[in-house]
Order: structure tokens, then sequence, then C-alpha cells
């Protein structure tokens, strides 16, 4: 957050050399510019050579630049527009190495998550959801991916989900007026964060509703309402931040559920495969692994080809 890295570079300004105070007041000003820099460049806007930069990120408790620039990019990560994002992105990687930049960024933010996730509060959502009456979820603009396939699986498990529409704040909170303490809600929001999340949490937690946050970090205001925190890592700087990491998260927090619901999942099932063959919902356009034949009904076609 932006004010670790400021209070850290507050709290050692008065042993900083003389380049490295012109250092620290350029960022503090200027954090957004400098988060594009590297430490040559931003050693060069501010006059003092790159080893100073190298010894200023090293005076603030960080491993090197990189390190120190990563602190940077969480200072501006929720403020970045799109524009910047290409930008930073633009300077970590060639346009040859995309494809291979962004698939390893992606396994290396699972790989974190999986590092750092807290499995008792796992254990407490997966608690939390089982018992609850009714089980809200709410995700916005990037997020609502996410949300509609967390709705879509728990719905085979559980009586009563509402996936809530965000179209505005009044409509949102409407699907929300008969939650009570029995109930639960799951918000998920990552950089930029929603507002609309936040306030349909906040007006969760006032009903004493159970709140469940799927979010990147502790210091996300997504967890100022939450009881039970599940972290995934998505802080990859570009168009489109990575929610990979969130998505495996919910993955194990379905099959986790799953697990716990086994007969309830084959019975529901069971009852699914019988509707769709009832009303053939998948027998005109499904493939047939076991033949390996497309079975799909084109009747008009047929016509002509008889003709």
């Amino acid at each position: 957050m932006k004010m670790n890295l400021i209070s850290k570079m507050n709290e050692k300004f008065a042993h900083m050399s003389k380049g490295q105070k012109k250092l620290a007041n350029y960022i503090s000003l200027n954090y957004d510019k400098a988060v594009f820099m590297t430490a040559a460049k931003l050693g060069e806007t501010v006059g003092v050579s790159e080893s100073t930069v190298v010894r200023f990120a090293t005076l603030l408790d960080y491993n090197g630049y990189p390190e120190f620039q990563k602190a940077m990019e969480d200072m501006v990560k929720d403020k970045l527009n799109s524009l910047q994002k290409i930008e930073i992105a633009a300077g970590k990687m060639s346009k040859q190495e995309v494809l291979e930049s962004v698939l390893a960024a992606d396994a290396e933010k699972i790989k974190l998550t999986l590092d750092n996730v807290d499995r008792g509060a796992f254990e407490v959502a997966v608690d939390t959801i089982l018992c609850a009456r009714r089980i809200y979820i709410v995700g916005i603009r990037s997020c609502a991916p996410l949300a509609s396939f967390l709705a879509f699986y728990l719905n085979l498990m559980f009586d009563d989900v509402v996936l809530l529409t965000t179209n505005n704040s009044s409509e949102l909170f409407e699907q929300m007026i008969r939650m009570n303490e029995e109930d639960c809600i799951i918000g998920i929001s990552f950089p930029r964060y929603s507002l609309r999340t936040l306030k349909a949490m906040e007006f969760a937690n006032n009903r004493n509703a159970k709140v469940i946050t799927l979010t990147d970090s502790k210091h996300s205001p997504m967890t100022l309402y939450s009881s039970c925190n599940l972290l995934a890592r998505s802080d990859m700087a570009s168009i489109v931040d990575s929610l990979v990491a969130p998505l495996s998260l919910i993955n194990a927090l379905i099959v986790s559920l799953c697990m716990k619901k086994s007969d309830k999942v084959v019975e529901t099932l069971e009852m699914l495969e019988n509707i769709w063959d009832e009303y053939q919902v998948y027998s005109g356009d499904e493939i047939n692994i076991v033949d390996d034949t497309m079975k799909m009904k084109f009747e008009d076609l047929e016509n002509m080809e008889d003709e």
C-alpha cells in the first residue's frame, strides 16, 4: 500500500544521503510515474546514479530494485487506468514474449497463492457456506465471471443461491432485503476495487450475515466487513489483471464443498441428466466421445441433401 512505502521513506529520511533524499522527495510526489521507470531511468530523472537508486531500495529494506518497484506497483495498482497498465506491461515484456510471460506470470500467481493461503480461513469459508440458509454471491465488472462460475456450481449443491445483479446500488440492496444472520455473502473484488461490492458487504454485515471475501490482500478494503478472507494473487499489471489464481481458489472451494455434499450433488446431477435427456437439451449439439461422432441436427441441410 502507498502508506507503507511512504512511511518507510519518512522513517529513514533523516539517515539518507543527499541523493537519496532527492529520490524520496521525487517518489513521494510522482510515484505514479516512478513505477514505470527502471533503476537507471529513475536515477537519470532525479539526477543521481543508478547505484544510488539501488542503495536507496536497500536502505528501505527491499532486496534490490525489483522488489522496491513491486512496492511502488502495490501503491498505485488500484489507481491505474488501462493506459497506464499497458505502459507497465510494455516495459516488462516484448511482443515476442507475451505468451511465455503471461503464462509464466499466471503460474507464479497460483504458486504464491498456494504458498500464502490461510488454510484455516478456507475451512471456515467451507463450513460457513455449508451452514448458511441462503448464499449470496456478488462480483462486479471483471469479477462478474468469477461470481457467475461460483454460483453455477453452488446451485448444484444448495437450494438457495442468489447471484446478485448489479446494475445499480438500489437494485443490489433490493435483492438483499430479506438477508439475516442465517445467511452468508461471498464478495469477490480485486483492484480496482468495486465500491458496489463493498457496499453490499457492508449491508450484509449490518444485517449480521456471515461475510466471506475473495480478494488480493489483507489491506484490501474488501476485508473491512469480512469475518473470513480468502486471498489470491492478481497483481500482474497489464491491460487485464490476472484472475487465474482467484479462479483456482474458487475451484478448490467448489471441490471441497462437493466432497462434503456428495450425496446432494449426485442426486442433482442425476435429475439434470434425466431432464436434459427428456427435453433433448444436448442431443442437438453434442460430441459423443465414445464413437467420436458429432451428433448435430441440421434438418434443413438434411432435407436439401435428400432432394
